[in-house]
């Protein structure tokens, strides 16, 4: 359903090893957000708990001027996926200044 909103780029599930199991970018993109993103979340999830250990975290935001890619991060269990999501941004001219 995400898929049909406007800007959508493309949306990833990666499972707990890090492998895409559903798409809608082509595989060797998917593998390459997975790999990248998979490594990034680890660092942020660290990073939050370093912080505060009892603190966890639920999402990653990382934007550029173009894009944004959202993270929506599983827990450490076998059994939870991170969601990804890639869009592109609309910046309104009255927005621009």
């Amino acid at each position: 359903i995400i898929d049909t909103h406007e800007g959508v780029i493309g949306t990833i599930v990666i499972n707990a090893e890090g492998i895409p199991i559903r798409t809608t970018l082509d595989n060797s993109t998917a593998v390459q957000y997975a790999g990248l993103l998979r490594l990034l979340t680890m660092q942020a999830r660290s990073s939050v708990r370093d912080i505060d250990p009892q603190n966890e975290l639920t999402c990653l935001r990382i934007r550029s001027k173009k894009h944004e890619i959202m993270v929506a991060p599983g827990g450490q269990s076998e059994h939870n996926n991170t969601f990804l999501v890639r869009y592109e941004l609309f910046i309104h001219a009255s927005a621009a200044g």
